[in-house]
């Protein structure tokens, strides 16, 4: 009976240390990806291998990026949200409520407009995890809620930062020269939710619920719950994101948002994360943002047209989403 025991604790172990081998290659895999393309567009333009296009680069890569470690924990769980793009313009909106409209202080403003998102956040977790909806449906009907909440509030004009001091310091400022705060923002919360998703009861219930939601709630953990926190905590990188692109911008614009969803998604997978859930990590959904971006930038510097643009980004996602559905056949 022990001899038993142990090789079956043996091939558990050998099995932990498979899955943790082959969740390295697919971030050395994206890795390697980020170079090639970085590569060429570097042979194929002088203009892009820049310091200041590569600064450039990490600017842009800040709102997907912060969009898609939200995301990253949602997906995790096998579940999607829809929401964040419109959910992101709404929390400019409301950051402009806050600051312009209601002139509440900076240091109370921004935070209320990130649990704002965080607010939005619980409602979809609340949606999914007591009333049953489906993933896609509660947070399609939040996209729609937010598009509108977002035109309602502002009226349908942006909201102009422009007399409130050290706002837009948040996102084109820079506490070390040459590299906006943003970028510094973006990279302190990816040190935090890595370390959370890896090392926290958030995290190890997240990846549980992912794996196997049945056997989690079988083994006495409240799922309904945690799915409720995930989310929640997920809305509030929304809020973060929403405040960091208005501070970028000088203003709240109430129609920014549409198809910040699908590239934070995008992102998610091309990092490695499973749409089936389960595996994930922040440092892939980092990579995966920053060869988004890589692909836009590289793109419009070579002229190409934006719809071409939408074209390759297409394709790009549809074979991060193959090689998902391949490295599931395997499991």
């Amino acid at each position: 009976m022990t001899a038993v025991k142990t090789t079956a604790g043996q091939r558990r172990q050998e099995a932990g240390w498979t899955a943790a081998i082959k969740g390295r290659l697919q971030q050395l895999l994206a890795f390697a990806s980020l170079i090639v393309i970085y590569a060429f567009f570097s042979f194929a333009s002088p203009f892009f291998f820049s310091y200041g296009n590569f600064m450039a680069i990490l600017f842009s890569t800040v709102v997907i990026g912060t969009l898609a470690i939200g995301t990253t924990f949602v997906i995790i769980t096998s579940g999607i949200d829809l929401s964040i793009g419109t959910g992101m313009a709404l929390c400019a909106v409301m950051s402009g409520v806050f600051l312009v409209n209601i002139h509440l202080p900076l240091a109370l403003g921004v935070p209320l407009a990130i649990l704002f998102g965080g607010l939005m956040g619980l409602v979809n977790g609340i949606t999914i995890a007591v009333l049953r909806i489906p993933p896609f449906i509660a947070t399609l009907a939040m996209m729609l809620v937010a598009e509108g909440l977002a035109l309602v509030l502002s009226h349908s004009t942006p909201i102009y930062f422009n007399d409130v001091a050290g706002y837009t310091d948040l996102s084109i400022g820079t506490l070390i020269p040459n590299v906006p705060n943003a970028v510094l923002i973006l990279l302190v919360v990816a040190i935090i939710a890595g370390v959370l998703l890896t090392k926290s009861v958030l995290g190890r219930y997240t990846y549980s619920i992912g794996s196997n939601e049945e056997a989690t709630a079988l083994s006495g953990i409240d799922v309904r719950k945690w799915k409720i926190a995930v989310y929640a905590f997920a809305g509030l990188f929304t809020g973060l994101a929403g405040v960091l692109i208005s501070a970028r911008l000088g203003s709240a614009q109430p129609a920014t948002g549409m198809g910040y969803e699908l590239q934070a998604i995008a992102a998610v997978v091309i990092g490695g994360t499973s749409l089936s859930g389960g595996k994930g990590s922040i440092i892939g959904t980092l990579i995966g943002a920053l060869i988004i971006s890589v692909l836009n930038n590289g793109l419009q510097i070579m002229s190409i047209p934006q719809e071409w643009q939408n074209v390759i980004l297409g394709c790009v996602i549809l074979v991060a989403v193959y090689m998902d559905r391949i490295r599931k056949k395997e499991a």
